[in-house]
């Protein structure tokens, strides 16, 4: 017996051979080889007729093997929930050193996206204040010297420093209606439209833009699909395109402008800046110019970017064009090679209704109204509402005004005959849109004319427009807002 193990063993043995009872261990022996192994050993008392102990059995079995299998199996185990809390700890620091770097990647490029970001900032807002301040300068000079001119009595120029102002003025609006449309904000007034019909009657104007050292051709097929925009919009974006494409010829060469149907499946419509799957209508400006390399390509929609010299492009063109197809619920695709001519693509969406009705021309004449009817003005800018005031009250109408929202709903919420509201929509406050909604909770019926620098989508809704919720976009002539005015009080 193993030392470590006899007591043990006698103390059990004993105890068995003192009660009868049956016995089991299991304890180490040393064999002739001096090795210990380890055994099984059982007894069982022999009883004779009276019960008394005759003699014991027992039974001695080698189980070395398997006492051996069950430590190296321990062992193992041991080892193993080692390797695993080691090889976890590795994971939890492997995991800890990937978080670390994908915040530390997610840092730097939320710097990069900063800095570009700046960057397009700094490229907007310097193009901006450089056109504007050029712009300005032709208003705020064209006054100046008015003033003076009328303080010497000398108003015989006044006609041509009044023209001037006002040509900056306008160039101004155009501006920032240009950068309006790139930021899809610029008020829409969409209808359907025969892109036909808007082609073929602008042939003479793209003549005279061309000039004689470039063919033009045209391929618009029959039973082209109506589609629904803004018509004013996509003849600007066709003058724009036309008037760069002529650039782009120096030497002369050939235009092409065609029309087609299309249907976008959504196998082809996995751009990002694609249009979405549906039925369009493509309206395509092809030339035989210079081309693009591919890296003017990837910015040629960016504001005031410009390949041509300076004081020949502002470079919002074609970020215009971008962004009313966007805004339009289209899209704008470009094909260029260096010295293989370039090709537009604008992708608006088929009108789903009765074909457009013609419009005839609209009168030059300011409507007068006889009526007395009462027009609420809301307007928080003083020198645009004392303008409207002046214009309504001109062209006989009783006028109501108010610089914020609330002012104007205690009005609407009293007795006073109002026969159409006309009110900005970026109200301090109580904004335009939400104005209409608690005063047509007590006037159902309300006209209602917006006049805005911008459009929100909230307030004019998409397709369907309310007949009796129209708007005007800032700044509008006087003879456009006195005709709608009265487009509506008589409709």
């Amino acid at each position: 017996h193993h030392p470590d193990h006899m007591d043990r063993v006698v103390a059990r043995i004993s105890e068995a051979f003192a009660s009868g009872s049956p016995w089991e261990d299991t304890f180490p022996l040393r064999g002739k080889d001096g090795q210990y192994r380890w055994f099984l050993s059982r007894a069982l008392p022999i009883r004779g007729t009276n019960g008394a102990i005759l003699r014991w059995h027992g039974t001695h079995t080698d189980i070395d093997d398997q006492i051996q299998a069950r430590e190296a199996q321990a062992r193992f185990g041991e080892d193993l929930e080692r390797q695993v809390v080691a090889r976890t700890q590795e994971l939890v620091e492997a995991n800890a050193r990937l978080l670390a770097e994908m915040a530390e990647r997610r840092r730097a490029e939320e710097a990069l996206r900063q800095s570009q970001k700046m960057e397009a900032v700094g490229q907007l807002t310097g193009g901006i204040a450089h056109d504007f301040n050029n712009l300005l300068t032709g208003i705020t000079g064209s006054l100046d010297l008015m003033r003076k001119r009328i303080e010497q009595g000398r108003i015989g120029d006044l006609d041509r420093y009044m023209t001037a102002a006002a040509g900056s003025a306008n160039r101004a609006a155009a501006l920032t209606h240009r950068l309006l449309a790139f930021a899809r904000r610029q008020p829409l007034d969409a209808k359907p439209v025969d892109a036909n019909a808007l082609v073929a009657s602008m042939e003479d104007l793209f003549h005279r833009t061309l000039g004689e050292t470039i063919e033009i051709a045209f391929d618009l097929p029959a039973h082209l699909w109506t589609t629904f925009c803004d018509p004013h919009q996509l003849e600007n974006a066709l003058l724009n395109l036309v008037i760069n494409a002529r650039d782009a010829m120096p030497d002369g060469g050939r235009l092409v402008i065609r029309t087609a149907n299309r249907d976008i499946d959504v196998m082809e419509a996995t751009a990002v800046d694609g249009p979405k799957p549906g039925r369009y209508v493509a309206v395509e400006v092809g030339d035989t110019g210079v081309g693009m390399t591919p890296d003017t390509m990837a910015r040629v929609f960016e504001p005031f970017f410009t390949t041509k010299p300076i004081g020949q492009g502002t470079g919002l063109g074609l970020s215009m064009i971008y962004g009313f197809a966007r805004q339009s619920e289209g899209s704008v695709d470009i094909r260029s090679r260096p010295g293989e001519g370039t090709t537009f693509t604008l992708l608006l969406p088929r009108f789903q209704g009765s074909e457009p009705s013609v419009e005839g021309p609209a009168s030059s004449t300011l409507p007068i109204t006889a009526d007395g009817e009462t027009v609420l003005v809301v307007e928080d800018d003083m020198v645009v509402r004392n303008l409207v005031l002046d214009v309504l009250r001109d062209l006989g109408y009783r006028t109501l005004d108010a610089q914020d929202g609330m002012a104007a709903l205690a009005i609407l919420q009293g007795r006073e005959r109002v026969d159409l509201l006309v009110t900005d929509v970026g109200l301090p406050g109580l904004n335009g849109r939400q104005l209409v909604e608690m005063a047509r909770a007590s006037r159902p019926a309300l006209k209602v004319l917006f006049i805005t620098g911008y459009a929100e989508d909230a307030a004019f809704g998409q397709g369907v427009a309310d007949t009796a919720v129209q708007m005007i976009p800032k700044p509008f002539a006087i003879e456009a807002l006195a005709a709608k005015i009265r487009e509506m009080i008589k409709a």
